[in-house]
């Protein structure tokens, strides 16, 4: 009924959203003799804010067209070079002989499947684009995905991981380097235990883990304790409901997006209600600029995607309430131990936020712990100082500090097949 009464409100909201925008456009309008008035502006911005309150986010565009690679512009194109259900595998191909004669590295960006969609990693994509061959996984949504499709969980997600990885190293002619960006480090650095375990030939040059959930028991922060204060049954009973008609996934158990949209406003939702509050006053006065980055970042912040019920509930339990890989239980499909220990040549670098109120300081880095066979020489951690969780990933230091450490990295670690 949850899902069913979100529904409800959204279709309910409509007649009032139409309404709404005839009423902004019509106070906006240059035909209107008072739009310039201090009460028309003031109503205008109110309008906009109860349009964008009750409206439906859909999937952002990556947007991504040009890069600058050695200063020179460079066209680039999306391409999907595997499709599966639950993923497309996405290459960002810039489009010039000279640039593929490069053969820049190859990087598998794996993308958090924690709400939001991949678009939310685009100045990630931005960012490496100049000097590498940029891939990432487009997660879908689940209400998206026929029920005929069959489930996705954890072990599902390790299996996607890794023949991608082996794709991608077959197709590039060299082992690919993988970034895991937040909640993807724990089926990375256990798709690339496997990998190594068996002397998989296409495994991983290198694993990047970025503001990963490694060891939860470390500095934990807020999302640790809500996922481990109550039983699984609650979560399970709770919060997990029937995909509804006409939605293609029907009928499909999820974990709704709007719920976890709402968990993650109520972390800083006093920050949120400023946010808005400035942008109503810069509405008001005519702010453009200010106006359009609001709208740019909650268009992407708003949009969000379901998760399937066995994917989520096994996040809950093996990763925040029993910690498995980080205490040695982890099993692959019920019937294999997944052993970090077993990696000894990919080598790995840990990125944390030094004010990350998500994966708190330390989760990310206990994976050095766990590879204890891996030498010294392939491992690397990185504080940025100063930074939160978005930021190990998003923005200027991202840019400046963090992405250049990790393009050494790679470079430092990359691994022709044989042959």
């Amino acid at each position: 009924m949850l899902y069913h009464a979100y529904e409800f409100t959204h279709a309910a909201l409509s007649p009032m959203r139409q309404a709404a925008r005839l009423s902004r456009d019509m106070l906006m309008s240059p035909l209107n003799p008072f739009a310039a008035t201090y009460g028309a502006r003031a109503a205008s911005a109110a309008f906009e804010l109860f349009i964008n309150a009750t409206r439906r986010y859909g999937k952002p565009e990556f947007g991504i067209d040009s890069t600058e690679v050695g200063g020179i512009p460079v066209p680039v194109v999306e391409e999907v070079v595997a499709e599966k259900p639950f993923c497309r595998l996405m290459h960002f191909r810039r489009d010039s002989a000279a640039v593929a004669a490069r053969r820049d590295p190859p990087v598998l960006i794996v993308a958090p499947m924690s709400g939001h969609f991949a678009t939310l990693l685009r100045g990630t994509v931005r960012a490496m684009l100049p000097a590498h061959e940029v891939y990432i996984t487009d997660w879908a949504d689940a209400r998206d995905v026929p029920l005929m499709e069959g489930r996705f969980d954890l072990d599902d997600y390790i299996d996607y991981v890794t023949e991608f990885s082996r794709l991608l190293a077959t197709r590039a002619g060299e082992r690919v380097a993988v970034m895991a960006v937040c909640q993807p480090g724990v089926p990375v650095l256990a798709a690339s235990a496997l990998m190594a375990a068996d002397g998989d030939p296409l495994r991983p040059a290198s694993i990047t883990l970025m503001g990963s959930p490694i060891d939860t028991a470390r500095n934990p922060k807020q999302p640790n304790t809500l996922a481990s204060e109550r039983p699984l049954s609650w979560f399970e009973n709770n919060v997990i409901v029937s995909v509804p008609w006409p939605h293609k996934g029907f009928l499909r158990r999820v974990y709704p997006g709007f719920l976890q949209l709402s968990g993650f406003m109520s972390m800083n939702l006093d920050r949120h209600v400023d946010a808005h509050l400035r942008h109503f006053r810069n509405l008001i006065r005519g702010d453009g600029d200010s106006a359009a980055a609001h709208r740019a970042f909650y268009d992407e912040y708003l949009a969000v995607m379901d998760l399937t019920e066995e994917f989520y509930l096994q996040t809950i339990d093996r990763v925040f309430q029993r910690r498995l890989l980080a205490v040695g239980g982890f099993m692959y499909r019920d019937r294999r131990l997944v052993e970090p220990a077993a990696i000894t040549d990919i080598a790995l670098m840990t990125v944390e936020g030094e004010k990350d109120d998500i994966t708190g300081l330390g989760q990310t880095e206990a994976a050095h712990e766990l590879t204890p066979n891996l030498p010294a020489g392939l491992k690397r951690h990185f504080v940025a100082r100063g930074v939160g969780h978005y930021g190990v990933f998003n923005g200027s230091r991202w840019r400046e500090e963090i992405q250049p450490r990790i393009a050494e990295f790679i470079r430092d670690h990359r691994v022709p097949l044989p042959g």
